[in-house]
């Protein structure tokens, strides 16, 4: 989270793109969760907060306020506009953490998310290139984070790592896709669609049990691949995989897959030499 705010402030730091409501919301979420590692706090006050920071990041600017009609014309959701931007960004910051019960994994969706959103923000128009900025940003600081992640891990994101990172994919999506084009609010959706699919059924789930959406519990899709018998690695490069199909789905729409690809695949080479900088530095340590 550091290394992410220095690189911000060092590069450009734009007034009045909403960045000061990003930066803000980012910094509260992280201490929130920093909190919540050391005192392991309640869900609901967790949640009241959450939303208390996504309030204050809708004050800022950052909302969905208008959704455009692939038909022509843009549809104002007034009143509505409130409500389904907090859903929004509270939801993505809680999926990102949902994810992160595997070595690798959190931090493996997040940096092919990231890359996505950083493409389609500079492929749209008009495009956003302060939003992504920081989309790349958050993608090498995570790459860093991830070469001490990988199974077997020996750091961890925490929900104040993982929650930082949600919420900056939640912000800037609405900041830098959903704003700018006819099929942009259908966008996050097919980009994040590992840590919403995750959150939505797991969710269902427990409401469907009787039991509070806010408990935790160990059913959710990552937990299914390991009793399905996959290991702790294959159960990151299959759902990883997923997160790139929907990162490549995403980019065709826009006409950016040649650039998508390409990042990709350079990111999947970094990504394998991390495994293999992890799995040698455990050997030489045992």
């Amino acid at each position: 989270m550091l290394t992410f705010l220095l690189l911000v402030l060092l590069s450009y730091y734009p007034y009045g793109s909403l960045l000061s409501g990003i930066l803000l919301g980012g910094s509260l979420m992280f201490l929130l969760g920093l909190i919540d590692d050391i005192y392991n706090l309640n869900a609901k006050f967790k949640l009241f907060i959450q939303i208390a920071i996504a309030t204050l990041v809708y004050l800022l600017g950052v909302k969905i306020d208008i959704i455009f009609n692939p038909f022509g014309g843009v549809f104002e959701l007034g009143l509505l506009s409130y409500p389904i931007t907090i859903l929004w960004i509270v939801g993505i910051s809680n999926a990102i953490n949902f994810i992160d019960g595997v070595d690798g994994l959190a931090g493996s969706v997040i940096s092919v998310n990231s890359i996505t959103l950083g493409i389609i923000a500079v492929s749209m128009i008009p495009a956003n290139p302060i939003s992504a900025l920081i989309a790349f940003i958050l993608a090498g600081s995570t790459l860093a984070f991830l070469t001490y992640n990988y199974n077997p891990a020996k750091i961890f994101m925490g929900d104040g790592g993982a929650l930082f990172s949600g919420f900056l994919l939640a912000t800037l999506s609405i900041a830098g896709v959903m704003k700018t084009a006819t099929l942009a609010i259908l966008l996050p959706f097919v980009i994040l669609v590992v840590p919403i699919m995750d959150i939505t059924f797991s969710s269902l789930r427990r409401i469907m049990k009787g039991k509070s959406p806010f408990v935790a519990d160990a059913e959710h899709i990552h937990h299914k691949l390991l009793k399905a018998g996959f290991s702790q690695k294959n159960t990151v490069a299959i759902l990883t995989s997923v997160a790139i199909v929907g990162g490549a789905i995403a980019s065709y729409s826009v006409g950016s897959i040649k650039h998508y690809l390409i990042y990709i695949f350079a990111l999947v080479l970094i990504m394998f030499a991390l495994s293999l900088v992890n799995i040698y530095n455990n050997k030489k340590n045992n």
